[in-house]
């Protein structure tokens, strides 16, 4: 009997098949299937998630809530949120002798995800799924989540963690970057906003996703809506703005992280004008003034800030991020600064794009 099997018993299952499934980077993931019903099993990485029975349980509230929002609406809770399997002694994961955590969801079938929009229907039907995802969680005790990865989306930190690199050159590296440097400081306002907005309670603690990657949207196989958010590992007290800002830096820029010609790099606005209506529609009644004032704004504070820390790696030696190549980290930086800097020059554009959605 392999491991797999070993492990799905824990679950109630005793005669099962199993594959490798998706190309995470962070969990190893199988589909395992018992009486033709097929479960997703996976493995969470807890040198990651350092806290995994609190993932777990932000995992629980979440789905539960999201549940009873779906079934009060008259949608349907298996297909539109994820569903926690419990283990035969009725716990939402499964810890070995090794300390390897094991947790299993029910599988959503016919559906399917994607990297990349391919055209503005797309990203409207995504930003669509996460803006209804925010609005089932409005109400929502964020406060009662814990906080399983310290300061994920304190700009300051970032910031902070840069300077002292570019001090310390752990890997020789410094006079490749004194340019990013440069820009680096020369945008340090940006480290604040987002911080100093909850902090002074302008716009309010909220469920926050924290990874809304367009590959982590599952559409419908029949109607290619936007059907249900997954991967909840990252699921903490926040900002909404964390999470639009981040869709954004993403899904709105033309090329890849890591294109070394930066002249194909640049923000395009028809991907944020599809995003910011789909995401007005659903989400829009639920955000306060000021939340709409930093949209825009968002978008090149999340993206500085991952420039800020792709940087960072590269100076430290690339320690965090996996690499295929020495300047890797460095060329994703300057990636994320090329955007920031072509953001701000379609400032005011990104702005009326905003005011056009949000009345």
């Amino acid at each position: 009997m392999n491991d797999i099997e070993l492990i799905v018993r824990e679950f109630g299952l005793d005669s099962t098949e199993s594959s490798t499934f998706g190309n995470g980077h962070i969990n190893d993931t199988y589909t395992v299937t018992r009486n033709g019903k097929k479960m997703i099993l996976q493995r969470l990485n807890t040198k990651v998630f350092t806290r995994p029975a609190q993932v777990m349980q932000n995992i629980e509230k979440v789905t539960a809530h999201l549940k009873k929002k779906l079934m009060e609406a008259g949608a349907d809770p298996t297909r539109e949120t994820m569903t926690v399997a419990y283990t035969v002694d009725g716990k939402p994961c499964y810890f070995t002798d090794k300390g390897d955590c094991f947790r299993m969801y029910d599988y959503i079938s016919d559906s399917y995800s994607i990297d990349k929009a391919e055209n503005a229907g797309q990203m409207v039907s995504a930003a669509k799924a996460i803006g209804k995802f925010f609005r089932m969680l409005d109400d929502f005790p964020a406060d009662s989540l814990h906080i399983t990865i310290d300061d994920f989306h304190n700009t300051r930190k970032y910031y902070d963690k840069l300077i002292k690199a570019a001090e310390d050159d752990a890997a020789g590296r410094r006079q490749n970057v004194e340019e990013e440097i440069k820009f680096v400081k020369k945008h340090e306002g940006y480290a604040d906003v987002l911080n100093n907005a909850l902090e002074n309670g302008e716009i309010p603690l909220r469920v926050t996703h924290n990874d809304t990657k367009l590959n982590n949207i599952l559409f419908d196989q029949s109607t290619g809506e936007g059907m249900c958010v997954i991967d909840l590992d990252t699921v903490m007290p926040g900002s909404v703005l964390y999470d639009f800002g981040d869709a954004m830096r993403f899904g709105a820029a033309s090329g890849p992280e890591d294109e070394k010609d930066l002249s194909k790099i640049w923000f395009d606005l028809d991907m944020f004008d599809a995003f910011t209506k789909g995401f007005a529609e659903e989400a829009g009644d639920t955000l306060n003034r000021r939340e709409i004032e930093l949209l825009a704004d968002s978008v090149k504070i999340l993206t500085f800030e991952c420039g800020m820390r792709f940087l960072t790696d590269y100076l430290k030696g690339d320690v965090y991020f996996k690499i295929a190549y020495p300047s890797h980290n460095l060329d994703r930086a300057r990636t994320q600064f090329k955007l920031v800097s072509d953001m701000e020059s379609k400032d005011e554009q990104m702005k009326a794009i905003v005011k056009k959605y949000f009345k």
